[in-house]
């Protein structure tokens, strides 16, 4: 019998974690016998009916296991703190919004039977806002751009990763990590799995404006130093510019002396633009120092209110009764 994890991190997702969790059930059935598997749900303090939809879950059903988090410690850490419970021959990653189909469970398992220790779902349409869609491309080239190590373009996490691959990233001492850069950097080789991503049928998304924008500086500043290298040679281009036109007011002047007159809009416009470059890498450079700061301050991932059923092993899947499933 092998053992199959599937985590499903959620946040005030009462809409959705009964159809993720029958979804599920029903892909994992659908591999017939010889395998076990648990149903991982790490509730990041949801203020909704989320924890109690998924207490009535798991007291049907043991393979399903809950962690309750203290408070909610966002959307990287508390992922992160799930994958460490998880035991299984293999993770798969799957969110509760219901935007990673749980249909492609048996295919991701049939390339990891084949010997792939890593099988990524990629992202080549979303039914989600156009331009979004565009800035997250844009972003992803941006990374792998400037990233030492070749990066998944479209990669959101969505995928199964091997019980040897599971543990090298349990070893990585980092407290606020770039999952997508982890399985990136280890190299292991991999499969690509293309998927149009669902539209969020129900409920509201606890991404914000910050958070993405959390997670895209995570990428860079964990995946590149470019950034700073880039601060370096702006400075250099600067100074050398400046010395330019240093040199070329200098000459003008000499040559008209009595009519050529520079006034205080040029030394002005100069100034801010000048202060402008500064606060620019002033912030790269404090985006550096904060994981810098995040990782020598070594705080736990999530902190536990309570969890179930993890007293139980990996139990098999059984085929939800006809019309369990319904679309809404």
């Amino acid at each position: 019998m092998k053992t199959i994890s599937v985590l499903s991190p959620c946040y005030n997702e009462e809409q959705n974690v009964r159809e993720c969790y029958e979804r599920v059930r029903a892909a994992i059935a659908s591999l017939g016998p010889g395998y076990r598997y648990e149903h991982v749900f790490i509730d990041n303090a949801s203020v909704d009916n989320t924890l109690a939809i998924l207490k009535e879950i798991a007291a049907a059903d043991h393979n399903v296991k809950v962690i309750r988090n203290t408070r909610n410690f966002g959307h990287i850490r508390s992922p992160m703190y799930g994958f460490h419970q998880c035991t299984g021959d293999c993770i798969l990653s799957i969110v509760s919004d219901l935007q990673d189909p749980p249909e492609m469970i048996p295919e991701l398992i049939r390339h990891w039977e084949n010997g792939t220790p890593v099988v990524i779902c990629v992202k080549t349409a979303s039914e989600e806002s156009g331009l979004m869609f565009w800035i997250r491309k844009r972003y992803y080239k941006l990374v792998n751009s400037m990233s030492g190590v070749e990066t998944y373009e479209n990669f959101t996490g969505f995928g199964l990763y091997d019980r040897r691959v599971a543990d090298i990233i349990k070893g990585f001492d980092d407290p606020y990590p770039y999952f997508r850069g982890l399985v990136a950097e280890l190299g292991f080789p991999r499969v690509e799995i293309p998927y149009n991503q669902p539209v969020r049928k129900r409920g509201i998304t606890s991404n914000n404006f910050y958070s993405l924008y959390d997670n895209a500086m995570l990428g860079i500043t964990n995946m590149s130093r470019v950034p700073l290298r880039i601060a370096v040679f702006v400075g250099f281009a600067g100074a050398f510019v400046s010395v330019l036109f240093g040199f070329g007011y200098l000459f003008y002047k000499l040559l008209f002396w009595r009519s050529f007159s520079l006034g205080v809009a040029p030394v002005l416009i100069g100034f801010f633009f000048i202060a402008s470059i500064l606060l620019f890498f002033l912030g790269i450079l404090g985006e550096y120092v904060g994981a810098i700061h995040t990782t020598l301050l070594k705080r736990p991932y999530a902190v536990e209110l309570e969890r179930l059923n993890f007293e139980y092993g990996f139990g098999e899947a059984k085929l939800p009764a006809d019309g369990a499933l319904k679309e809404n």
